[in-house]
């Protein structure tokens, strides 16, 4: 595994997202150089300006704005410009706001760089992801989604609380769409090492699965309803790629990317699944072991995914 080293990161879009992710990014001292680039040059420098600002209680860190001439010698671009979603609206009715707009940033961005590395952050990440890959003509692996990386985060936390045990100590996944038809791999987790329901039978819990399913899909539109915008969990979620990535520790996270052949009627839908994610982008897709029930709520996200990336294919 490559060792951590110095380097640059651009963040495209210096809204509540891109700006917490560059802090998240500085805080955890994950470049020496983080570029905001923004259409509203003032609002990216005033981030980049306040983040940097505050950057003499760590290790030296430049954060400063820039435009997409910084792209052709960054590790990595990641892309969340777009369009915020409203209370009440999901992911995939952003799509076709969303996907020409970061349409226009990819051509962007290679326009100066050769072999770039992009995380898509802009909703409906996944419909975002597929949209670039097209646009670019980047090899599928070093176009990537956030995916269901924040969704399975709160799935985490909702299931912690539920079995009052350490987060740390649950394993598991939402996998699927970035939104509405999500799926529960309940299956496949386990608490300390053992099965969910042994371990549940053996605290004395019965857990609610539907209720937890329901509040993990929604948890993004309860913040939005509370507080008007989702910004920490997601510069949160994205901060952990992006370490995963640049110290090469071949983690196994769940990220999309536009699927291959060799996934049969799920070819070139991007959809999150188990992924080891590397210096190189995605270095391998796994094959989670399912249930007959989880396979066919898989099978229907990626149709709900193939189904709009198909009405904004010519966008």
């Amino acid at each position: 595994m490559a060792e951590s080293h110095k380097s640059k990161i651009v963040v495209v879009g210096a809204g509540n997202v891109g700006e917490a992710i560059a802090y998240t990014l500085m805080v955890r001292k994950l470049a020496n150089d983080i570029v905001l680039v923004d259409l509203n040059e003032d609002r990216a420098q005033g981030a980049a300006l306040d983040i940097a600002q505050g950057t003499s209680f760590f290790k030296q860190v430049w954060v400063r704005k820039g435009g997409y001439e910084e792209c052709a010698d960054a590790e990595l671009i990641i892309v969340t410009a777009g369009i915020a979603r409203k209370p009440g609206q999901t992911r995939l009715e952003l799509a076709k706001t969303n996907v020409s707009i970061v349409r226009s940033i990819a051509k962007s961005i290679m326009e100066y760089a050769k072999n770039p590395l992009i995380l898509m952050v802009s909703n409906p990440a996944d419909i975002t992801t597929a949209a670039v890959l097209e646009e670019t003509g980047l090899p599928s692996h070093r176009v990537i989604g956030s995916g269901t990386s924040l969704d399975t985060a709160r799935f985490r936390y909702f299931l912690s609380q539920a079995l009052n045990v350490n987060i740390e100590d649950i394993q598991g996944y939402i996998l699927g769409e970035h939104g509405d038809s999500q799926v529960a791999m309940w299956s496949a987790i386990t608490v300390g090492g053992m099965p969910l329901d042994e371990y549940a039978k053996q605290v004395g819990v019965e857990l609610d699965k539907e209720a937890i399913a329901k509040r993990t899909k929604e948890g993004g539109a309860e913040v939005i309803r509370l507080k008007g915008a989702t910004f920490y969990g997601i510069a949160m979620a994205v901060s952990n790629i992006v370490e995963k990535m640049m110290k090469d520790e071949n983690a196994v996270l769940p990220v999309a990317h536009v699927l291959g052949e060799e996934f049969g009627d799920w070819a070139g839908v991007a959809i999150s699944l188990p992924c080891v994610v590397g210096w190189d982008g995605i270095e391998k897709t796994l094959s989670l072991p399912m249930t007959e029930e989880e396979k066919a709520a898989l099978d229907n996200s990626v149709k709900v995914l193939r189904d709009f990336q198909n009405s904004v294919k010519d966008m």
